[in-house]
C-alpha cells in the first residue's frame, strides 16, 4: 500500500490532492442513445444488436435478445452504458458493439473499466442530477459536466483490476450456476417429457420397449397417473409490508414477483419452496431455502415432500402462464388455478432419483451462491474506498 496521503475536499467528499477533479467530458466521448423505429427489430440475430434500457443488464455485461436492421447510435464495444431513465444511474460495459435507444448512453474514455467503477461507487451522485416529474431521467449535459475523481492512469489500471477481478469471479459463478441448471433441465426433459429415464436396466425406457398407457395428457408410463399441480405443493400467497417495515439494511431479503425489492429484520419462511409471481409479472420462476420475507405479489409452492422438490420446480417452469391470466387491468393468476393445473405424476422410485441428482447439483449452485455473496461483500467494501483514495495500491511504473 502507498504512503498516507494528503486529502482535499471536493463535491463528492475527500479525495487525494494527488488526484485530478474534472468533468467527465475532459476523459470521455458522450453518445446519447437514439432508439430506431421498432419495424427495424427483430429477435432473429439480423443486423446490429441493440438495447433500448437497462432490461437485460447482468452484473457487468448486459444480455441480448434484440437486433435492428437500422442503426441510430453505436456504443462501441467496451464502453460504458449509462442508464439515463428511470431507473437513471445503473451501469454495464458493452461487449460487443450495440446500437442503444433513448434509455442509455455510450461513454467511451480511456480506461471504461475505471469509469464503470466511478458510477458504481458513486450512483447517488450521479441520481442527483435526475430531473423529470414522473420518470426521472438525465441529459448528456448532466452526465458530461459531472466531476469525477481521476487519479493516474496507471493508478486506474490497478483499481480497476481489483474490483474488475471480483467481478468476473461473480460473472463466472453466475454463469457455472446457469449450466447446472441447465442440465437440470435437460435431464428432466429426457425422464418426464421424453420418457427416457432409466428402467430396471438402466437402458432408456420408451426406446427400450416400456410399457405405455394412454392418458387425457398423451403416452406416459404404465405406473404414472395423471394428477394436479397440488399433488406436489402446497399453494399459498405472501403477505405485504408496511414501507416503515423496510429497513435499508435488514437483515433478511423481502422478495417480490421480480426477485428482492428491499430489506427488513423480520422474516416469514425459512424453509424450501419455489416462488412464482401471483400478480404483475408472470412466468418468473426460482427457488429459495433461507430466511425471507415473501411479498404478496407472489404464489408460494411448498412441497409435500421431500422428493418433490425439484420435479416441482421443473414441472412448474413448463406451464404457459398466459393462458392462466384472470387479470384485467394487469396479469393475475390465482391460487386454486396454479393448484389445479393438470401434470403428469411420476412414481416415487424414480421421483427420488431425479431428487438425488438435482440435490447434487443445486448443492454445487448453493455453494456459489453463497461465494457471490461474500465476493459481492468484499467488493461493494473495498469499491468506496478504493475509488475514493481511503485505500491507496501500488502501482507498477511503466517505462
Amino acid at each position: 500500500m502507498k504512503s498516507k496521503s494528503k486529502f482535499k475536499q471536493t463535491e463528492i467528499g475527500m479525495i487525494p490532492e494527488d488526484w485530478a477533479f474534472e468533468e467527465l467530458d475532459k476523459h470521455a466521448k458522450i453518445i446519447m442513445g437514439q432508439s430506431p423505429e421498432s419495424n427495424y427489430y427483430n429477435s432473429d440475430g439480423n443486423g446490429t444488436l441493440f438495447l433500448q434500457g437497462i432490461r437485460t443488464f447482468g452484473n457487468l455485461y448486459p444480455k441480448y435478445d434484440t437486433w435492428t436492421t437500422k442503426i441510430t447510435k453505436l456504443a462501441k464495444k467496451g464502453s460504458v452504458l449509462l442508464s439515463v431513465r428511470a431507473p437513471v444511474g445503473e451501469v454495464n460495459i458493452a461487449d460487443k458493439d450495440v446500437c442503444i435507444g433513448r434509455g442509455l448512453m455510450s461513454i467511451d474514455g480511456k480506461n471504461n473499466v475505471f469509469i464503470f467503477y466511478l458510477f458504481k461507487g458513486f450512483k447517488k451522485y450521479v441520481v442527483n442530477k435526475e430531473t423529470g416529474t414522473v420518470y426521472g431521467s438525465v441529459t448528456r449535459d448532466d452526465i458530461s459536466k459531472l466531476k469525477f475523481q481521476f487519479p493516474e492512469e496507471n493508478e486506474q489500471s490497478t483499481i480497476s483490476k481489483i474490483l474488475s477481478d471480483l467481478d468476473s469471479k461473480i460473472e463466472l459463478n453466475q454463469q457455472m450456476n446457469k449450466t447446472l441448471e441447465a442440465i437440470g433441465q435437460v435431464i428432466f426433459k429426457r425422464w418426464f417429457v421424453d420418457f427416457e429415464f432409466p428402467n430396471e436396466k438402466g437402458k432408456p425406457y420408451k426406446s427400450s420397449g416400456g410399457e405405455m398407457v394412454d392418458s387425457e395428457l398423451g403416452e406416459m408410463p404404465k405406473r404414472w397417473k395423471v394428477g394436479r399441480y397440488e399433488d406436489l405443493v402446497i399453494v399459498s400467497t405472501g403477505k405485504g409490508l408496511k414501507r416503515d417495515e423496510f429497513i435499508e439494511n435488514g437483515e433478511f431479503p423481502v422478495i417480490g414477483a421480480n426477485g428482492e425489492l428491499g430489506r427488513t429484520n423480520n422474516y416469514l419462511f425459512d424453509e424450501k419452496l419455489i416462488l412464482t409471481g401471483r400478480v404483475g409479472t408472470l412466468g418468473t420462476v426460482y427457488l429459495i431455502r433461507n430466511k425471507v420475507w415473501i411479498s404478496d405479489n407472489v404464489l408460494i409452492s411448498k412441497p409435500i415432500s421431500e422428493e418433490k422438490y425439484y420435479y416441482a420446480y421443473f414441472t412448474i417452469r413448463t406451464f404457459d402462464f398466459k393462458s392462466m391470466n384472470r387479470g384485467s387491468t394487469q396479469p393475475l393468476i390465482t391460487q386454486t388455478d396454479l393448484k389445479n393445473k393438470i401434470i403428469i405424476v411420476p412414481d416415487t422410485k424414480t421421483l427420488s432419483r431425479f431428487h438425488s441428482i438435482c440435490l447434487n447439483l443445486f448443492e454445487k449452485i448453493y455453494q456459489n451462491e453463497s461465494q457471490i455473496v461474500r465476493l459481492s461483500q468484499i467488493r461493494d467494501s473495498l469499491l468506496p474506498r478504493l475509488m475514493s483514495g481511503k485505500i491507496r495500491v501500488p502501482v507498477e511504473v511503466r517505462v
